[in-house]
């Protein structure tokens, strides 16, 4: 389902964006497109934060288990 919306963008903007606009059917299929992939970059950023604060909480863990399994492979 589609909702109509206004936004104010600047006049440069919008010149760039109808330069592009028949590539994606239209000025609104490419501004959703370009919303969307904002969107789906930005919770990707959030995932990779949140991997890597968990990481970072585990690392002595992670660390310890690593030179364990490394022993059995090569003197250390």
């Amino acid at each position: 389902m589609k909702v109509r919306t206004s936004i104010t963008l600047s006049k440069d903007l919008v010149e760039k964006i109808d330069s592009l606009a028949a590539s994606y059917g239209n000025r609104s299929a490419l501004i959703e497109k370009a919303v969307r992939d904002l969107i789906a970059a930005r919770e990707k950023m959030d995932r990779d934060q949140n991997d890597l604060e968990v990481i970072i909480k585990q690392a002595d863990t992670l660390n310890s288990e690593a030179m364990n399994v490394l022993s059995y492979q090569v003197d250390l």
